[in-house]
């Protein structure tokens, strides 16, 4: 999720985010993750500080095509929070893969970002012999948006790997009717089979 503070704005000071991450801990009884994007707190340093400063937060995506992605990583680890590798490219999965921090990342978030629902399965089969290829071993979670939003996760659920939607992915069902909620969107995701145990039986989708 991402914690805003008063004004409205995306927030990184520890005082918002600690709050937020642990209030909404104690209503849904799940881990929970934030964003640490680059546009939120552009200085690479300053970031880094804030992300220091936090505590309650039990993993965080970091982009990996962003300056910094690697710094913002090891800031992460170092504190005990666990890092969700998100992957929009080829290129950073190439990057990924090259990295000390490869085997360390919670899990790799596959996520191409505006790519046309035809072009989306190639995308993401060439990060996924990206991986493969250096036998990166931790989880995956892959998701789309856009027109894409529906493709990759269905291709997700064809794979048996972790997959997620929500209003941030679409304002779309299915039959391309808007959406009345997130809660409508899982419902159909559900539909199509997330949420059923993954390949091999481990844990849900």
């Amino acid at each position: 999720m991402h914690p805003r503070g008063p004004d409205g704005g995306e927030d990184l000071r520890a005082e918002v985010v600690d709050d937020v991450v642990s209030m909404v801990r104690a209503a849904c009884g799940v881990p929970v993750g934030v964003s640490t994007g680059a546009w939120i707190e552009p200085d690479v340093g300053r970031r880094v500080a804030l992300i220091r400063s936090w505590r309650s937060p039990d993993f965080a995506s970091v982009n990996v095509s962003e300056v910094g992605s690697f710094e913002v990583m090891a800031a992460c680890l170092d504190v005990g929070i666990g890092v969700e590798a998100g992957v929009w490219t080829v290129e950073d999965a190439e990057l990924l893969v090259s990295s000390q921090l490869s085997e360390r990342v919670l899990r790799v978030l596959i996520e191409p970002v505006e790519v046309s629902k035809r072009d989306a399965v190639a995308v993401v089969e060439a990060i996924h012999a990206v991986l493969d290829r250096h036998d990166l071993a931790v989880p995956r979670l892959q998701h789309g948006d856009g027109e894409a939003t529906w493709v990759l996760l269905s291709d997700a659920i064809r794979r048996g790997i972790h997959t997620r939607i929500g209003l941030e992915d679409t304002f779309q069902e299915l039959d391309m009717a808007q959406t009345r909620s997130n809660a409508s969107l899982i419902r159909a995701a559900r539909q199509l089979g997330a949420g059923q145990p993954l390949t091999g039986g481990k844990t849900p989708q």
